[in-house]
């Protein structure tokens, strides 16, 4: 693991941190570059003028591991808000959800019946409700709650790290569903006897499993989704799809809000899916410090911003 990744990620974790440096202006601008801004009503603001370019969307509102159900309460009411919002401005916008965010490590019943009435909800708008992983020490929960829904409802989807040794077999398990599946290389702080650490592996590992995705979504139909700004892994998965003869509309890239305008504009001009994430909420410190390790190359974007 690079000196930058892990100061990165070891930022992400610390709370004094967390608490003090979001405090600082130089701080809260580079910041912005990267979220709409802390409310909702900026991040739909900010979605409504990516649609207008024909790019679609994603919504999470920042914030993991609450510690009282009154919290989680909270978030699963926000996300319904969300919902409704959404559904009234006519945007295609997608939620995705941490389940830490719901109370997962309170009491089961609550969580998942936060959960649940999501789903549920998100079904009744004709939307769609991303799963997102979190640290190594959740994916089995995760996972297995995914396999309950997933056989209930259609309008649900997972994601998974490629820096995960045990991801494939977590593939395989996952096809009989047909689900839909957002790839990441993963940005916790994980031992190295369950997940890669080399850079180098970890993007040979995304492509792998990228390349599995491919010829899935070929054989059976499933919908992967690449969640990547590293250009030459975007070019590489463009020329696998190519070769098997895959349509540029059945491919979906996903993207962070702010960073790589320039090839997000790009994709989508050249004929591809592009949905972007934004993120919004005011627990953006941690988040952004698991952005940065995931690419420590971003950091270049939040130094450029100083001067623009």
């Amino acid at each position: 693991m690079g000196i930058l990744r892990s100061i990165f990620i070891w930022s992400s974790e610390n709370d004094r941190l967390t608490d003090l440096l979001p405090r600082y202006p130089f701080i809260r601008k580079a910041v912005l570059r990267f979220i709409p801004g802390e409310d909702l009503e900026s991040a739909l603001s900010a979605a409504e003028i990516i649609y207008s370019h024909g790019i679609h969307t994603v919504l999470t509102y920042l914030g993991e591991n609450v510690t009282q159900q009154v919290e989680a309460d909270q978030n699963s009411r926000h996300y319904h808000d969300v919902l409704k919002r959404v559904s009234e401005r006519g945007l295609t916008c997608h939620i995705s959800v941490k389940l830490t965010q719901l109370g997962l490590n309170l009491d089961t019943d609550l969580w998942l019946s936060n959960l649940r009435s999501l789903v549920e909800h998100t079904s009744k708008l004709g939307n769609f409700i991303w799963i997102d992983m979190e640290s190594s020490d959740y994916v089995d929960s995760t996972l297995e709650i995914f396999h309950r829904l997933r056989s209930e409802f259609s309008n649900i989807g997972i994601c998974l790290q490629s820096y995960l040794y045990r991801t494939f077999e977590d593939l395989e398990r996952l096809l009989p569903l047909s689900p839909a599946i957002r790839l990441v290389k993963g940005a916790y702080a994980e031992p190295r006897d369950i997940a890669y650490k080399k850079k180098k592996v970890v993007d040979e590992n995304f492509l792998k499993h990228a390349i599995y995705l491919l010829r899935e979504a070929q054989r059976t139909g499933i919908w992967p989704a690449f969640a990547t700004h590293d250009p030459k892994l975007i070019r590489q998965i463009q020329g696998e799809a190519a070769g098997m003869g895959i349509p540029k509309k059945a491919l979906e890239f996903q993207m962070l809000y702010g960073i790589r305008r320039d090839d997000q504009i790009r994709l989508v001009r050249d004929g591809y899916r592009l949905r972007i994430l934004i993120s919004y909420g005011s627990a953006w410190f941690p988040w952004y410090m698991r952005r940065l390790a995931e690419r420590p190359a971003n950091l270049f974007f939040v130094l450029k911003n100083f001067f623009i």
